[in-house]
């Protein structure tokens, strides 16, 4: 069984005791720190001897911004998946994230009584995300339109591939992408190639890389648009 290592990054104490003790109850999650500052969570990730594959971060500490520490953890640890649970519900902190490396954020006040589920859920997959910030994000982009005016989004220019850089995905990552279009899960296309799920993630991050993408359905749109999957219908 996959054990995911989590350090949690909050200088409240209660709520760092909440989100320790959701970790620490699930099977799936191996608690492996819990610090409340920018400076500490830096000095554990520097550490050689400490392994992390869920970041777990407020953004509000008391020496800076988590956003700090989730480029810090993703530059020393590629794997590591930051989740940003905060009291910033502001676009601008939501994008700030996504752009540092966060796959999923939550808001503090509609926070999940098991946090331990929603990392487990991101680890499959999922960008975890509160309704109530993603309407604010939205909001921000439709305030960009006047009412009955189409939004106007210029077709990216894709620069050709010349034979001697060969494919943009290796065969695996290939079929890997084709598994993710259909719907199968991180578990499901580790049984049908017949690897572990760590490996499948690996797959799945390299293509996201190549594709400039960080979800799913971003990987799957992209490759379409590519023409790296057959079109639907």
């Amino acid at each position: 069984m996959q054990v995911w290592r989590v350090l949690v990054v909050e200088d409240d104490t209660q709520m760092r005791e909440f989100f320790t003790a959701s970790v620490s109850r699930c099977a799936g999650l191996q608690l492996v720190g819990a610090v409340g500052s920018v400076a500490e969570a830096r000095a554990w990730l520097d550490n050689d001897a400490n392994m992390v594959d869920v970041l777990l971060t407020d953004l509000g500490l008391p020496d800076g911004s988590g956003l700090e520490v989730i480029r810090h953890a993703t530059r020393l640890h590629p794997r590591c998946e930051p989740l940003v649970i905060s009291l910033f519900g502001d676009e601008d902190n939501v994008l700030a994230s996504i752009e540092a490396g966060a796959l999923g954020y939550i808001h503090k006040d509609s926070a999940p009584d098991d946090i331990a589920q929603t990392i487990l859920e991101m680890k499959d997959g999922a960008s975890p995300i509160s309704p109530m910030i993603a309407r604010k994000v939205l909001a921000k982009y439709a305030s960009r339109v006047r009412p009955g005016e189409a939004m106007a989004v210029p077709e990216p220019v894709v620069p050709a591939r010349s034979a001697v850089e060969g494919p943009l995905l290796s065969p695996r990552e290939h079929e890997v992408l084709m598994l993710i279009a259909r719907g199968f899960s991180y578990a499901e296309i580790a049984r049908l190639q017949s690897v572990s799920v760590h490996t499948v993630q690996t797959h799945i991050k390299n293509l996201y890389s190549k594709l400039s993408v960080h979800s799913k359905n971003e990987a799957v749109f992209e490759a379409s648009r590519l023409g790296l999957l057959p079109p639907r219908g």
